[in-house]
């Protein structure tokens, strides 16, 4: 049985979401006590955390960001900031996916389905190599003669599906299929999101222009 890790601070809502996931027969374990969340989240090891943005004593950017450098549990953000520009925050720290409140339950649920299959497919090869990068898939990182970056979960993802495919066309419509199995859970937007900061991080270990864009055909190493 999965455990979710519930941060929100309005009861109602927690409470909400805690009932919402039992009843689908998941483990809901809930932070009351917003004190050393990292720790309790580092304790409670869950399997997936849904997290709010405005929290108290920490705002969730920020404590994603602290979560991130210590474990890669998989983050969906709920939250009613439904600003552009937050949500390419929140997924330029380490999160996930991103709902907006007030949320349709079915989609939250398909989401926290989508999000949980992926992070708990199939192993794959420690390393693979293509023109000078080596990808270490257990680790989360991309290393370049001596640099190394952390990637997140989805980043990695991308990361590896092109290198497995070095020399070819990878459209996008590809990227998604590989990322998130179905279109229907993911926009054009969110991968474009992703691919900008993997291009990011690439580029400060020394390899701009890793990744080309091959334009109305997609991406190629």
């Amino acid at each position: 049985m999965k455990k979710i890790m519930i941060l929100e601070d309005d009861p109602v809502i927690r409470d909400e979401l805690a009932l919402l996931l039992e009843n689908e027969g998941y483990r809901a374990s809930a932070v009351t006590e917003f004190i050393d969340v990292s720790e309790q989240v580092l304790h409670d090891a869950p399997d997936l955390i849904l997290m709010d943005l405005g929290l108290p004593g920490r705002d969730g950017m920020s404590l994603c960001a602290d979560i991130r450098k210590r474990t890669r549990t998989p983050i969906i953000f709920v939250t009613s900031r439904d600003s552009a520009a937050d949500e390419l925050r929140a997924l330029s720290l380490g999160g996930d996916d991103y709902i907006t409140k007030p949320y349709n339950i079915p989609v939250l649920l398909a989401r926290i389905k989508a999000v949980l299959r992926r992070a708990g497919g199939p192993a794959e090869p420690d390393t693979v190599e293509a023109a000078g990068l080596t990808l270490h898939l257990t680790r989360g990182t991309a290393m370049a003669g001596d640099c190394s970056v952390e990637l997140t979960r989805n980043e990695l993802k991308i990361l590896a599906h092109l290198m497995g495919n070095q020399g070819k066309i990878v459209s996008r419509a590809d990227l998604i299929d590989a990322l998130w199995d179905s279109q229907v859970y993911i926009d054009d937007n969110t991968l474009s999101v992703n691919m900008t900061r993997l291009r990011a991080k690439l580029e400060e270990i020394g390899l701009p222009g890793f990744i080309k864009t091959r334009r109305g055909m997609g991406y190629q190493i």
